[in-house]
């Protein structure tokens, strides 16, 4: 069967955790949390390695103006292979007549994601949270 990219919203807690920790975000310490966020995304990509979930993009958005791409993770095992370009590029397909696609970035992926198309706006994204790093 090999890698295949499908939307879907539904999945296991465990799957979600070792993808997120193996980006070292600490949000992967929330499975239970991450599966019920995903389920109320406006649009989740998942790349699937004979079921094994390589990786997941992930994005709210206004249903007509603007997207926000939040997610965008592949393991480790999988970076390399053009899944994270793969995912993204399915995701401006999807939000192709939207106004503005906007990507909520960790510092230091800038050159990747630049190569995908993405700009620095101007001002620096801000966040409230008690989750830990």
């Amino acid at each position: 069967m090999g890698l295949i990219y499908i939307e879907e919203k539904d999945f296991k807690e465990e799957e979600l955790e070792e993808l997120f920790l193996s980006a070292g975000w600490a949000s992967g310490k929330y499975p239970q949390k991450l599966a019920a966020a995903l389920r109320g995304y406006g649009y989740v990509l998942a790349a699937r390695d004979n079921g094994r979930l390589a990786g997941l993009a992930g994005a709210m958005d206004d249903g007509v103006m603007t997207a926000y791409v939040h997610y965008l993770l592949v393991l480790p095992d999988y970076r390399g292979r053009g899944i994270g370009r793969a995912l993204a590029e399915r995701l401006h397909e999807h939000y192709g007549d939207y106004l503005k696609i906007v990507l909520i970035a960790s510092s230091g992926k800038e050159g990747f994601y630049s190569k995908l198309g993405y700009k620095v706006a101007d001002g620096t994204p801000m966040s409230l949270t008690e989750m830990e790093d």
